[in-house]
Order: structure tokens, then C-alpha cells, then sequence
């Protein structure tokens, strides 16, 4: 994280400039946050992400208190030079609510259903029910049931998927996918494993596989 141009960075009025947070392999924007000079000087120095909090006007270390932080890949800035975009590799979640991002609300007709990136907007929802439990909620039962009341419904959905699978039925083949991808994401927010880490594992696989000309999933 070296040979940054600080000083062909356009701050405010207030010594700040805005820097956007965005997964490296999931493209998910994560939160936005303010750097001013000195704390993206750290952030470069030691390869995680520092910010200036408005509210407490001082510095603070991403994670530093929850462990969620973020190890810095690559920093670039947009064509005016007042803007940050920091691609980063998250651990645990970015949103101080327990959500994988700070941008789980939505302002679309409540009957539209967005299919861009909807596992990590699934994600989201999921978190939330986990924190706050709400009266009536499937997936907060699931959750109230613990471990084995999770893994036991994965066992029941995978089963569903192998029968779908073998009747060579597409429609309930993909109804039963979509159970059993479900569940495995509240088995994940369960254990405190994000999305994004388990598509940065498949990334990893991809990567090292390129090298030999292998499938990332063979054994």
C-alpha cells in the first residue's frame, strides 16, 4: 500500500474526502465512511482501513473493537480526485448492526423484488432477524432453535434437493435449491460466516487452480 499521491487528493473544507468500502469479490459496496489525510496515511501504512469519525472528531481503526476488519487491497480515486473507492477483504460483517453492509434498506416498490446481488441483500435481512428476533418470524425461530434445529433443517432440505434432482422435476428442483440455500445461509449467520468469505474461498481456489490448469474444486 505505497506510492499513493495523497497530495493530488481533493479534501473539503473540513480537511475530509469521502471513501466508499466495497468487497473485492463480491463487489458489494460495504459503507461509506470519511478519511482525512492522516488516517489514510495509516490506512496505507498498515494495510487496514482507518477513518476520521465526524461525530467523536478523531480516528478510528475499523474492527479494532469488534475484530471486523478490513485488510486493504487496492485504493483508487475517482476522475475529480475528491473521492476514495478502498476494495478491501472483510472480515465478519461491515455494519455496526451485524449486517454484511451498511446499505440493507431499500427504497423499491414493496412488491419489486431486486435480483441483483439478492443472496448478500438475503444475507442482510437474515442478520437482522438474528439481532432482533422479531415476533412471528420464521428464520428467527430457526434461530431460537439453535444448532441442531438449523442443521437439521439443512439435512431435510438437501434430502429434498437429491429427490427433486432424481425425479428430474426443474421446477421443484430449483424451489428445493432455493430452501436449502436459505438455510445455509442461516446456518452461516449462525456461526458468524459471512457470503463474502465463502466466495473469497472459491476465489482463492479459482486462483490457485489458474496456476495449474485445474479445476479450483477438484480433489
Amino acid at each position: 500500500m505505497t506510492g499513493f499521491n495523497v497530495n493530488g487528493l481533493k479534501f473539503n473544507r473540513d480537511g475530509l474526502i469521502p471513501a466508499i468500502v466495497q468487497d473485492v469479490h463480491s463487489r458489494q459496496v460495504l459503507m461509506l465512511a470519511y478519511m482525512n489525510a492522516e488516517s489514510l496515511q495509516k490506512t496505507l501504512a498498515t494495510g487496514q482501513t482507518w477513518f476520521y469519525s465526524r461525530s467523536r472528531q478523531k480516528l478510528w481503526h475499523k474492527g479494532a473493537t469488534s475484530g471486523h476488519t478490513q485488510d486493504v487491497r487496492r485504493i483508487t480515486y475517482d476522475c475529480d480526485g475528491d473521492a476514495l473507492l478502498v476494495e478491501v477483504e472483510q472480515t465478519g460483517s461491515a455494519c455496526h448492526t451485524g449486517a454484511v453492509s451498511c446499505f440493507f434498506r431499500t427504497l423499491a416498490e414493496e412488491d419489486e423484488v431486486p435480483r441483483e446481488n439478492f443472496l448478500f441483500d438475503l444475507e442482510k435481512i437474515i442478520a437482522e432477524r438474528k439481532i432482533n428476533r422479531p415476533a412471528g418470524s420464521y428464520t428467527a425461530r430457526l434461530f431460537a432453535g439453535g444448532l441442531d434445529r438449523i442443521l437439521k433443517k439443512i439435512g431435510e432440505e438437501a434430502g429434498e434437493v437429491i429427490i427433486a434432482a432424481k425425479n428430474r422435476d426443474r421446477a421443484e428442483l430449483i424451489y428445493e435449491s432455493g430452501d436449502l440455500l436459505f438455510h445455509l445461509l442461516v446456518l452461516l449467520a449462525e456461526k458468524g460466516i459471512t457470503l463474502a468469505e465463502v466466495v473469497s474461498e472459491l476465489a482463492r481456489r479459482h486462483t490457485q487452480a489458474a496456476g495449474t490448469g485445474e479445476s479450483g474444486n477438484d480433489s
